[in-house]
């Protein structure tokens, strides 16, 4: 599919931002003051500053509103009011800890929860869809997506030691990922036959429109395997490697921020794959996926 830059932004970033926050929901660390401050303003400029990168992909940002009232069928109406409610939650939380310094440690849990959940159906609006087998792995995608919301959470919150251990759980999630999904699209059994109905062997004579359109620029993007392994091997070494060695090191405030934007990069390359080598069954009228057709 066609990496859309806000969807590519919002994944990323709210991911980052929710971790945080479960983390500070849990106490970890324990912040009062002004300390707690710059915890909180770091967490809702990445939660907040993601979700509303996501309206720029809507072709009428005014209609997102509408979203929050298919709850019980859409998983991008469950996405919004878990936000919220984690959002409210946890800047009451945040209140009481920087102006009160009171830690209402059931508040900060719940809040902590609806954090993670939050990602979690975020994932979902993926993992879902059948349409598209690379991102129809459950469990794999709601793993993947967690994994990292929580990597990058405790990289930002300053649990190094944890960090490390989950910034290596990420990256072999991701690997996991990668390897079934490139196997999920011949496991679906999705060819040429099944799309039109039609049976023998058969082979695309013309495709069905003589110019680009919607479908084509948005379902049926291929990124070239070459590129996509070179991709895959810095999203790794971004995401994952090169801060577990920055943990290795006295962590202050500079070292810090640099694993944090070398994380923050790689799960951008990531999210930009996750999205370019998806591969939508739509592909198969227009001769997209003709070699897993004959395979």
């Amino acid at each position: 599919m066609h990496p859309a830059p806000s969807v590519i932004v919002f994944s990323s970033l709210s991911g980052a931002g929710f971790g945080l926050l479960f983390f500070l929901g849990l106490g970890l660390p324990a912040v009062t003051g002004w300390v707690a401050f710059v915890f909180y303003l770091i967490a809702y400029a990445l939660a907040v500053g993601g979700l509303l990168s996501a309206t720029f992909h809507l072709a009428n940002p005014k209609n997102a509103i509408k979203s929050f009232s298919q709850w019980r069928t859409s998983w991008l109406s469950r996405e919004g009011w878990s936000a919220v409610i984690a959002l409210i939650l946890m800047g009451i939380y945040a209140i009481g800890q920087i102006f009160a310094g009171v830690t209402l440690t059931p508040l900060g849990w719940l809040g902590a929860a609806f954090s993670l959940f939050t990602v979690f159906t975020t994932s979902m609006i993926y993992g879902q869809l059948r349409t598209i087998p690379r991102w129809n792995q459950i469990p794999a995608t709601p793993l993947m997506f967690l994994s990292c919301a929580l990597a990058g959470g405790a990289l930002l919150s300053g649990n190094v030691t944890l960090a490390s251990v989950l910034l290596l759980v990420c990256g072999g999630i991701t690997i996991w990922h990668w390897m079934a999904g490139d196997k999920r699209f011949a496991e679906t059994g999705s060819t040429m036959n099944t799309a039109t109905g039609l049976k023998g062997r058969m082979s695309l004579w013309e495709k069905p429109h003589t110019g680009e359109n919607y479908l084509t620029h948005e379902m049926v993007f291929q990124v070239a395997r070459k590129h996509a392994v070179k991709l895959r091997i810095i999203a790794l070494a971004l995401m994952t490697g090169l801060p577990v060695l920055l943990t290795l090191f006295p962590m202050h405030h500079a070292m810090a921020a640099v694993a944090v934007i070398v994380h923050l990069a790689g799960i951008f390359v990531q999210r930009w794959l996750f999205f370019a080598e998806a591969e939508h069954v739509v592909g198969l009228y227009y001769g997209a996926h003709a070699e897993k057709s004959a395979a």
